[in-house]
């Protein structure tokens, strides 16, 4: 395997005249668990087709475990397992049919295995497809994509229409799972208090553009809020790195990424009397990135 199972490059893609995305960059570190964050309609799932090799860019590239997503697209799928939003399946088939049949397309299909999987993920093989619950079919989804042991597993919005307990549930059996194959994941959703728990990197997608990636733990180490009463004529364009700023009557509470002692003392000569901080959850820190008031003037 190679050290970086995911590299896109410059990635653009048009639907007519929509530009949906605008030369993404994004490396995925091999053994990560990766989120991908992004509102609907951000470009996530247009990004995760041209990973696969079903849509093609208007330009850049994508390669995965060192394969072109579109040059050498048969291999790439024998590496990956792939898991779409709300996936349908054969619904007249038993589970145990489908199994057999998706095997079929795979060399290394691990039929030992997949009995493992159907004890671990609660499936009765006996049953037909129709009759599953949500749950239950997206259980039997992440069995067909690790029945072949991929290097590789891609979640696009994995949980999408389950209620929230059923949530938990999947993705308790997701992480269990993919952790003790030791594989890649890279997982996309709109849902932060999924992805908070399980990913150890993330990229947040806006509007076809990356905004951040990094560390999920550094980022919620080095994004930090200050709320405080500024001296008047205070302006904020001197402050580096300003994500968010709201106001609430006399005070204001500035977001700010890459803190450190520096911009503490910084932000501390700001104020009239104290500064209160507050670490942020990745819910916040992804409001701040997507949505927040970019740095401004503030005269009080």
């Amino acid at each position: 395997m190679t050290q970086t199972a995911i590299k896109i490059q410059d990635l653009q893609f048009s639907y007519g005249k929509k530009q949906v995305l605008k030369g993404v960059n994004l490396e995925v570190p091999q053994g990560a668990i990766f989120g991908f964050l992004g509102r609907n309609g951000a470009g996530k799932t247009t990004t995760i087709k041209a990973l696969l090799g079903l849509q093609k860019p208007t330009s850049g590239s994508c390669t995965i475990c060192g394969l072109d997503s579109f040059s050498e697209s048969l291999k790439v799928r024998t590496c990956i397992g792939y898991m779409a939003e709300d996936q349908q399946m054969y619904g007249w088939m038993r589970v145990d049919q489908l199994i057999k049949w998706v095997g079929g397309f795979y060399a290394k299909w691990d039929e030992s295995f997949v009995g493992e999987l159907l004890g671990v993920l609660r499936l009765d093989k006996a049953v037909k497809v129709k009759t599953l619950s949500k749950g239950q079919n997206s259980s039997l989804a992440l069995l067909l994509a690790l029945g072949h042991h991929p290097e590789l597993v891609i979640l696009d919005d994995p949980t999408l229409g389950l209620d929230p307990i059923a949530r938990k549930d999947f993705l308790r059996h997701v992480i269990d799972l993919l952790q003790s194959q030791g594989v890649t994941v890279f997982f996309s959703s709109h849902l932060l208090y999924e992805i908070e728990p399980v990913a150890d990197h993330i990229a947040i997608l806006d509007d076809g553009v990356i905004q951040k990636i990094g560390k999920t733990d550094e980022l919620r180490e080095t994004v930090r809020k200050f709320v405080f009463t500024p001296e008047p004529t205070v302006d904020l364009a001197k402050l580096s790195d300003v994500l968010d700023v709201t106001h609430a009557g006399d005070q204001i509470a500035v977001t700010v990424e890459h803190c450190d002692e520096t911009k503490r003392a910084q932000i501390k000569a700001m104020s009239k009397n104290g500064v209160t901080e507050t670490q942020l959850n990745l819910d916040e820190i992804f409001e701040a990135f997507v949505i927040g008031n970019r740095g401004q003037m503030v005269t009080v």
